[in-house]
């Protein structure tokens, strides 16, 4: 008896122990999986964003960080005062696992609100509406074809895929809508589940070059790439208008409603609608990048004169995805650039400093880079001080916008105001800022007097951001 009694005294016990650990560790990962919202974003002044690699949302075309959400992202990271900090996903089927682990604040990519996915996160307001449609491939010698013959050569209604095989993403919202799809007509559509690192436009570009026979996607997106590929079809419909959306953490009620706001009268405006025909309705634009050699999606290259660049840029000892940002901020890769200062080429050197490092023909890309990676040499030399490697390519490539004797002088500058002047960040940059104003660059220690501290601040978080950017998109 005394025995059974203490069974259940510790059975009791472990039921008790083990409903607190449950506990516990539910708030250990409520914790571990902390949301910021608006408040903490706005503090932090960083608005941390997932979305899509593809050639629509989000790419790197001839240098230039492109796509539909990029350029809404830019506006809503304006609206908020905040920086946006874009991670691109390689696995659609994770983006809400990134986002409810906390990792993401917003998941920016057109997505389809359903009433299972609004289980799981909080939709913004849509963005646009689109409907699904079948894509298909005409046959190969469809222009030789007669009218009646290719249209018995197609699907012109969705019940013909009773007994057929759709090809679409697991767990996508087209997925879904095919299983529906099924119910609806009495009928069973096979499906042929593909990964999630695959895009819609991938996917779509499979059934052009017919390693799949269909797939489903949004008709704003089959309907640009179908300008690039003239072969396919996308005239079925399979679904009504739905909205397409961001998402948000349920956490984060204040940013939803920032977000919303925003959109409220972002719609209104000509910007919205500039940036959607861009991307969804400009066909000569898409096609022109699609067919270019320096999308990165096609073939991760950023410009013409990549070899060229990292040839050069083992010199400094430098990524040469971080020079390939500072010309592109300098020329956008034109050779033949000339500004209204008198500076010239890829790397927009001046007459006397091209002169002084054998740049003969300003115009040569190899010698325009071969003489600017002499000069940046040069003047990293001048901030030998400077240990921290990171900082000194910030001071280098400051110093290359507006001299380095200016950046003496902002140093000199931090110095006198208790700030670290081996430290760009929040340091010698707010110094070189305040040498646009009489009271500071008339002090006696500043020698070589005012400079639009405005145009060094830029360049370099500018050039930075865009290598964040090659990073990403280049290997």
């Amino acid at each position: 008896m005394v025995n059974k009694i203490i069974s259940l005294f510790l059975l009791f016990a472990i039921f008790i122990l083990g409903g607190c650990s449950t506990s516990q560790t539910k708030k250990e990962s409520k914790k571990l999986h902390s949301h910021r919202d608006l408040g903490i974003i706005k503090k932090e002044g960083k608005l941390k964003i997932l979305t899509i690699y593809s050639s629509t949302s989000y790419f790197l075309y001839r240098g230039q960080t492109m796509g539909y959400e990029y350029e809404m992202l830019q506006h809503l990271a304006d609206y908020l005062g905040v920086k946006p900090e874009i991670k691109i996903s390689h696995n659609i089927d994770g983006l809400f696992d990134n986002l409810n682990n906390g990792d993401v604040d917003l998941v920016a990519h057109g997505i389809t609100i359903t009433n299972e996915r609004k289980e799981k996160v909080h939709f913004t307001d849509y963005l646009y509406l689109t409907h699904q449609v079948l894509v298909q491939k005409k046959p190969d010698n469809w222009r030789k074809m007669g009218w009646s013959k290719l249209q018995k050569s197609l699907i012109h209604d969705a019940i013909e895929l009773i007994g057929d095989t759709v090809s679409v993403r697991k767990n996508s919202s087209y997925m879904h809508r095919l299983i529906n799809l099924s119910d609806e007509i009495g009928g069973k559509i096979y499906i042929d589940t593909l990964p999630g690192n695959l895009s819609t436009n991938k996917i779509i570009e499979m059934v052009a070059n017919g390693k799949i026979k269909y797939t489903v996607a949004d008709n704003n997106l089959a309907s640009i790439n179908a300008s690039y590929y003239p072969v396919l079809d996308i005239s079925v419909p399979i679904s009504f208008s739905q909205r397409m959306a961001w998402a948000v953490h349920s956490d984060s009620p204040e940013l939803e409603k920032a977000i919303n706001n925003w959109l409220h009268d972002f719609k209104k405006s000509v910007d919205y609608y500039v940036i959607y025909n861009k991307y969804f309705k400009n066909n000569r634009s898409f096609k022109a990048r699609e067919r270019s050699d320096y999308l990165s999606l096609n073939t991760n290259k950023i410009s013409k004169y990549d070899n060229l660049i990292k040839t050069y840029s083992k010199e400094i000892g430098w990524d040469w995805r971080l020079l390939a940002a500072l010309i592109y901020q300098e020329s956008n890769f034109d050779p033949n650039k000339k500004s209204w200062t008198g500076a010239y080429g890829l790397m927009q050197m001046m007459p006397k400093t091209a002169k002084a490092y054998g740049v003969k023909n300003k115009s040569n890309p190899e010698e325009s880079i071969k003489g600017g990676i002499n000069y940046l040499k040069n003047i990293s030399g001048k901030f030998e001080s400077v240990k921290d490697s990171i900082q000194r390519i910030k001071f280098t490539l400051a110093a290359y916008n507006c001299g380095y004797h200016h950046i003496f002088d902002a140093q000199k500058l931090a110095k006198e105001e208790h700030l670290k002047e081996d430290v760009w960040d929040n340091n010698v940059e707010k110094a070189i800022l305040k040498l646009s104003y009489r009271e500071n660059y008339s002090k006696p220690f500043i020698k070589y007097g005012y400079v639009r501290g405005q145009e060094p601040y830029n360049y370099v978080k500018q050039i930075l951001d865009r290598y964040e950017n090659y990073k990403q998109f280049i290997e």
